[in-house]
């Protein structure tokens, strides 16, 4: 398959600079988003509209907080798979939730998921999208994995167009990366802030989700356009697929 449009930094790259930073992703994490975090993966879970007993993959799962917040709604009779190339990302996450029996990780390349075909009902990625090196192929692969009807929810850092939302841009792009060299990762947190100024559009984005075969494509922006989040769902029969290769 043809690379399509994505983040030119090689996979294995990609995995090594999380492998760095996995010590002190998750305080980080709460400070860049000044602390809006948990309700930003909050309203990503309510997006799945998942049920108690069913199941959930967590692409570029990291510490497993999204899949943590998936497996308190399907609750122990459901499953969340957590999936990452990061072989430290896994390795705590595996630690931080080993009591936890409907949730399970394992390193993964989220174009190459290895699961089967329409195994799950919801598939989520949270902040991970940007760093993949074929954004239509990372969709594909959700769709592939999630049953008919089933839904795929993104989250990503976006461009604010609003002037908080720019204002809030500028604490971004200047103010993390030296953050990020107080706990000695300058690079890695430098790198962040270019992968979201090389990440498409929202309205890009929905058309790239629908390039992939996704169907009722919707997005949403949060807290001043700083983060947006998609939805879209896979085709539930033969007509609606029908209907979206003819669009």
């Amino acid at each position: 398959m043809a690379r399509g449009r994505g983040n030119p930094v090689p996979t294995e790259d990609i995995g090594a600079l999380f492998d760095r930073i996995a010590d002190r992703y998750d305080a980080m994490n709460v400070v860049i988003s000044g602390f809006q975090e948990p309700r930003w993966r909050h309203r990503l879970v309510r997006a799945t509209e998942l049920e108690a007993g069913m199941a959930a993959i967590d692409v570029a799962t990291g510490t497993g907080k999204v899949a943590a917040s998936l497996a308190d709604r399907v609750g122990t009779f459901g499953h969340v798979l957590g999936v990452d190339v990061s072989d430290r990302m896994v390795a705590r996450a595996r630690a931080e939730h080993a009591d936890r029996i409907e949730m399970t990780f394992v390193i993964g390349d989220a174009l190459e998921l290895p699961v089967d075909d329409g195994t799950f009902d919801a598939a989520t990625i949270a902040f991970g999208m940007r760093n993949l090196p074929d954004y239509r192929r990372g969709f594909e692969e959700m769709l592939r994995v999630v049953r008919p009807g089933g839904r795929v929810v993104c989250l990503e850092i976006a461009r604010p167009r609003s002037l908080i939302g720019r204002l809030g841009r500028v604490w971004f792009e200047r103010v993390v990366p030296r953050l990020g060299s107080l706990i000695g990762q300058g690079r890695a947190y430098a790198y962040l802030v270019e992968s979201v100024r090389g990440y498409p559009t929202p309205e890009e984005i929905a058309a790239i989700m629908q390039a992939a075969g996704l169907v009722d494509v919707t997005w949403a922006s949060m807290t001043f356009g700083m983060v947006t989040l998609h939805v879209g769902l896979r085709p539930s029969g033969p007509r609606e697929v029908a209907d979206q290769v003819a669009n």
